[in-house]
């Protein structure tokens, strides 16, 4: 039986006499012991929400055993993307090829390959896509411009716009209408 239907058939304290008579049934504990209960599993689901499970993407046979060269490795594969996920760095991907590149950068640093080294081997074989984060290069310059170019734009536009509507003349009223919002004026002030 599921804990919440132990919970909604908890029969709860015997009332003043003793005797169990008809009860609604609860669907909570109350007092200090079932707000402790809540508590608990509360932490317990944010706990489990909230457990990095990318972190176990690494293998422990992947390890380096120089932390430094395994600091860097992790740094370099967080810069990469996956090729099967595309939205994951190979550091965050249980995929199978993320596990080979992840293989290969760390024995291009075992081999002394230089940070940006390793980053240029990977971009030869696989492309500027396998880049999280694209270098700024010709290719590129749209990538990186465009959402500066759109709030420039965006902001002329409105400085355009707000100049227009306060250049535009405001409409006369005509004698019939003057006429009338007179007498309407003075009936207001006679009303008062």
């Amino acid at each position: 039986m599921a804990w919440f239907q132990k919970i909604a058939r908890h029969p709860g304290p015997l009332p003043a006499g003793g005797e169990r008579g008809r009860q609604p049934r609860r669907t909570f504990y109350t007092g200090p012991e079932g707000t402790r209960l809540t508590l608990r599993r509360l932490l317990l689901v944010l706990a489990m929400l909230l457990t990095p499970f990318h972190a176990f993407a690494v293998n422990p046979d992947e390890v380096l055993a120089d932390p430094a060269l395994e600091q860097r490795a992790r740094t370099l594969s967080a810069e990469l993307r996956c090729m099967v996920c595309q939205n994951q760095s190979i550091d965050d991907s249980n995929a199978e090829l993320a596990r080979d590149l992840r293989l290969v950068v760390r024995e291009r640093l075992v081999g002394g390959d230089t940070d940006e080294q390793v980053l240029d081997y990977v971009v030869s074989r696989y492309g500027e896509f396998v880049l999280l984060k694209p270098r700024l290069s010709m290719r590129t310059i749209a990538l990186w411009g465009a959402p500066a170019a759109l709030a420039i734009t965006g902001l002329i536009v409105a400085v355009v716009y707000t100049r227009r509507r306060a250049l535009q003349p405001v409409a006369k009223l005509s004698p019939e209408e003057e006429a009338r919002l007179g007498k309407l004026l003075d009936r207001d002030q006679g009303a008062l």
